[in-house]
C-alpha cells in the first residue's frame, strides 16, 4: 500500500478514524430509524410527515457515505455491519414499537440534538488534539446538517 502523507501521523489519523466510526454509527442509525418512519407513519398528516421522513432519509444516506468516505480518505476501513453500527452507536433502536407521528418527530429530534452535541465535542478534538483541521471542518458542516434538520422538526412539533 503507498504510504499516506498528508501531514497527520498514522495514530493521529487512527484515532480520528475512531471517532468517525462512532459518527458513522450514528447516522446509520438515524437512516435506518428515519427510514422506518417513512413506512411506518399514519395519520391525518400521514403525506407530510411520509414525504418529509424521505427527503431526511436520503439526505442521511449521502451523509453516511461522506463519513464512510472520510475513513478511507484516512486510510483506514470503515465498518459496514449492522452489528458494529449498533455497537459503536449511541442512539437507540427501539424494535416493534411504532409510535405516533408526533413521537416519531420528537424521537428523531432527540437523535440529530444527540448527534450534534457528539459532533460539536469531537470536533475540535480532531483538529486540537490530532492535527486534522480537515476532518474537523468536515464535522462542522455535517453538523450544520443536523442543526437545520432539527431546527425543521422542532417547528413541525410547534
Amino acid at each position: 500500500m503507498t504510504q499516506i502523507n498528508i501531514g497527520v501521523s498514522e495514530q493521529n489519523r487512527q484515532n480520528v478514524a475512531g471517532i468517525l466510526e462512532h459518527i458513522l454509527a450514528d447516522e446509520y442509525v438515524l437512516y435506518t430509524k428515519t427510514r422506518n418512519y417513512h413506512w411506518n407513519v399514519v395519520g391525518p398528516h400521514f403525506n407530510e410527515y411520509h414525504e418529509t421522513f424521505e427527503e431526511q432519509y436520503d439526505g442521511l444516506a449521502d451523509d453516511v457515505d461522506e463519513v464512510a468516505e472520510r475513513i478511507r480518505f484516512l486510510g483506514f476501513k470503515a465498518s459496514s455491519t449492522l452489528s458494529e453500527f449498533q455497537k459503536n452507536s449511541q442512539l437507540k433502536e427501539h424494535p416493534g414499537e411504532y409510535p405516533n407521528a408526533n413521537t416519531m418527530v420528537s424521537n428523531l429530534l432527540e437523535d440529530h440534538e444527540t448527534i450534534i452535541k457528539s459532533i460539536r465535542e469531537k470536533a475540535s478534538e480532531t483538529s486540537g488534539q490530532y492535527g486534522d483541521a480537515g476532518t474537523e471542518d468536515f464535522l462542522i458542516g455535517l453538523m450544520q446538517k443536523h442543526e437545520k434538520t432539527a431546527w425543521m422538526l422542532r417547528s413541525i412539533l410547534e
